[in-house]
């Protein structure tokens, strides 16, 4: 009896912290609309719809109502940086755990706080402007993220922004075209980063080593060579794109290594501070985790971090 008693009170007890657990999970992962008014919105239903794969990470597809999920490190442990996470998903998906929520979490065991960014794909179903329409959203993400600096404990001048394959490609997009506000900012915020990551990033259209299927979501099979060149992000680098982190995988058959190398070289003409880490294998997207090594990029982005006093209390 007493043992029933106590594994009864054992079991209420799990429940508890269980249920604290959540809540507190619950309140460091608000989920916020980017915008009260989408720009360039084409009415319609919203079909969005997300699953998890077999692989194990989450899928979701024809995005129309973008969203910031917030990550928030704890108070004591803050250090100030904010990271803004764009999932990869070639334009026509987002890989919204492996790519997103998993790297905000580890962000904020670092003291550094993370936003996940579910954007839109560019679609004629969602915007009369699908080739803008992420771009978009990640100012619109960088912005607000810099205007709630104050009520997220976060330092306006530290705000970064990551994406992974076709979402490093949208990142190295807010990187490379923040002269122009794509969206209503009233107060003149930058939409500037103040640094980039780029896992494995879809960079450049050259023929050899192109993405072609982000590149025709993203622009149409039939864009213009100047529009090609305009996202050809190699080719927008200049002395004011921000210092920038790249790794990519040698072996990667997806997105040819030789797009962040690329961009590195750009950065380099610029005299703009950057570090390439390039792996033997490792394929492609495998998030944080390159199964072919005991080497961790993370822990080299963190050094990166720390190198740039990213990583320093305010």
């Amino acid at each position: 009896m007493m043992y029933c008693q106590a594994k009864y009170l054992f079991v209420l007890s799990f429940m508890f912290i269980s249920t604290l657990t959540k809540v507190h999970s619950q309140q460091n992962q608000q989920v916020i609309p980017l915008y009260k008014t989408i720009p360039n919105e084409v009415p319609g239903l919203d079909e969005e719809n997300s699953q998890v794969v077999p692989e194990g990470w989450l899928k979701i597809e024809k995005v129309r109502k973008p969203t910031l999920t917030v990550y928030l490190p704890p108070k004591e442990k803050a250090n100030g940086t904010a990271v803004v996470i764009c999932p990869g998903g070639g334009y026509a998906i987002l890989a919204a755990s492996h790519e997103g929520s998993d790297i905000a979490k580890k962000f904020n065991e670092q003291g550094v706080a993370a936003f996940v960014l579910k954007y839109r794909l560019p679609s004629a179903k969602t915007s009369s402007n699908p080739e803008i329409a992420p771009l978009q959203d990640a100012q619109q993400a960088l912005l607000l993220v810099r205007e709630n600096a104050k009520k997220w404990n976060i330092d306006p001048s530290r705000v970064g922004i990551m994406g992974f394959s076709a979402g490093g490609h949208l990142a190295s997009t807010a990187g490379t075209h923040f002269q122009k506000s794509y969206i209503d900012n009233p107060k003149s915020t930058s939409v500037r980063p103040d640094f980039m990551l780029l896992i494995y990033p879809v960079i450049s259209r050259k023929e050899e080593i192109t993405h072609q299927g982000s590149f025709n979501n993203l622009l149409g099979d039939k864009a213009s060579t100047a529009k090609i060149e305009e996202y050809s992000n190699e080719l927008q680098v200049t002395s004011q794109t921000p210092p920038t982190f790249l790794v990519h995988a040698s072996d990667d058959d997806v997105v040819h290594a030789n797009n962040s190398v690329l961009f590195y070289q750009s950065l380099l003409k610029n005299n703009v501070p950057a570090e390439l880490h390039l792996y033997q294998a490792g394929g492609h997207g495998f998030g944080l985790k390159n199964p072919t090594t005991k080497d961790l990029w993370f822990d080299r982005c963190l050094n990166w971090f720390d190198t740039n006093k990213l990583l320093n209390k305010r």
